[in-house]
């Protein structure tokens, strides 16, 4: 398994909540269990308790993409060095569940983690895979969407670093917001003209229209 992996866990747990819509799906163990996807060895720890630490961790990590996106670049990291402290992992080179052709091991790294509880092993976890990503491709690749209200959190991974949005759904939601836009000010654009035109004929004292005089 490709550490580069390890940083869904990441999205994952951020996108559980939208603020800026009043959504959180982070209110029970089976939300929580969800976001182990096929590790159920691990989703199996999960507890009533494990819901409120989850937040926690959540907002932490939330703080490590706005820092990010702000374009705060030590600021990001020393967010995610604060949650490596915490919750350290051990890499571990791996042969499970991958063979060859031969039957053999294709070997891997994998991280282990060694948990007190479920939040300990998932932040542990999404904080280094997030700590590669960042390593490897820059602070730069971590965003959060610019479509409003959405602000999820994304991974970029595009070779010219140009991705602005969470999913292919937001940025059609925000391409078509301002193709209506553009239409609305092209729309006013002749009215405003028109309005100038009038307001800079001459007019009487009452302020009425005056006649400009008729050519001879």
């Amino acid at each position: 398994m490709e550490l580069a992996y390890y940083s869904d866990y990441a999205v994952r747990l951020v996108n559980t909540e939208e603020p800026a819509r009043g959504k959180d799906t982070l209110t029970s163990v089976e939300a929580v269990r969800d976001l182990f996807g096929g590790n159920q060895s691990a989703a199996r720890r999960a507890t009533d308790a494990d819901v409120t630490r989850f937040r926690s961790v959540r907002a932490r990590l939330r703080s490590v993409f706005e820092a990010a996106d702000g374009g705060d670049e030590t600021l990001a990291v020393d967010l995610l060095n604060s949650l490596l402290l915490e919750f350290p992992v051990s890499p571990q080179i791996s042969g499970h569940d991958f063979r060859d052709d031969d039957g053999r091991p294709l070997w891997h790294m994998h991280l282990a983690d060694h948990p007190s509880n479920a939040t300990a092993g998932y932040a542990a976890i999404a904080a280094m895979g997030l700590a590669f990503h960042l390593t490897e491709y820059g602070v730069d690749r971590l965003g959060l969407c610019e479509a409003s209200p959405c602000r999820n959190a994304y991974l970029d991974t595009s070779t010219n670093r140009s991705r602005r949005y969470c999913s292919d759904r937001c940025a059609t939601r925000a391409n078509v917001a301002a193709y209506r836009a553009r239409k609305r000010l092209e729309a006013d654009r002749p009215e405003r003209t028109g309005r100038a035109a009038d307001s800079a004929q001459p007019t009487t004292a009452s302020g009425e229209r005056r006649s400009e005089p008729r050519g001879r």
